[in-house]
């Protein structure tokens, strides 16, 4: 489990293509100063294992097909940034909320506002998504945690304060990126239990 709070931008030094699947090399110094073999990293919001930790503050971890389709991961480039933040530890404040690392989609930065103090950006939401965003509720987009500020039917709106601006790719992505999205999954639990089926 993750909490949304972007501990460090990462870079891609080196992306292996397999059949069906890739294996990631990704520089952070941060997250890998404790991380071992088998443990969670979430990259642009994707939960991703460890594989090795290297020597120089890297590590890798393999992709597989289904992620690959699902997220924004087949379209990194060595050079990329990444936003990465280490698995939530039990003692630790939740400081944004419960983040899965399981991508339910993908979206597109539509547009870009900027005012004097914060950033206004507008995300294509995808159809079968969007009913589980409501506004001001809770969404991570490549593994942020923010909140919609504003929604309509086909797109919502997140506010970047500096910080989240300065600490993550948001803060740079240009209008057309494609970005990572997991909804709210208590959302998603409400609308299974409330349909009745149990499958």
């Amino acid at each position: 489990m993750f909490t949304g709070i972007v501990e460090e931008l990462g870079v891609l030094v080196d992306k292996a293509e397999l059949d069906d699947s890739a294996r990631l090399t990704i520089r952070g110094p941060v997250v890998t100063a404790d991380a071992g073999h088998g443990d969670s990293i979430a990259v642009n919001g994707v939960c991703l294992t460890v594989v090795d930790v290297l020597p120089d503050g890297a590590f890798t971890a393999d992709v597989m097909g289904e992620t690959l389709n699902r997220s924004s991961l087949a379209g990194v480039a060595v050079g990329d940034r990444v936003n990465l933040e280490r698995a939530a530890a039990v003692n630790s404040r939740l400081g944004g909320h419960i983040v899965q690392g399981h991508v339910d989609g993908t979206g597109s930065v539509i547009s870009r506002t900027p005012h004097e103090h914060w950033e206004v950006v507008r995300i294509a939401l995808p159809p079968a998504l969007s009913r589980y965003v409501v506004e001001k509720g809770s969404i991570t987009v490549d593994g942020v945690s923010l909140t919609v500020s504003a929604i309509g039917d086909d797109w919502f709106e997140i506010s970047l304060i500096p910080t989240t601006r300065e600490l993550t790719t948001l803060g740079t992505a240009p209008v057309g990126t494609t970005v990572n999205l997991e909804v709210d999954v208590i959302a998603k639990y409400v609308e299974r239990l409330m349909s009745g089926t149990g499958r």
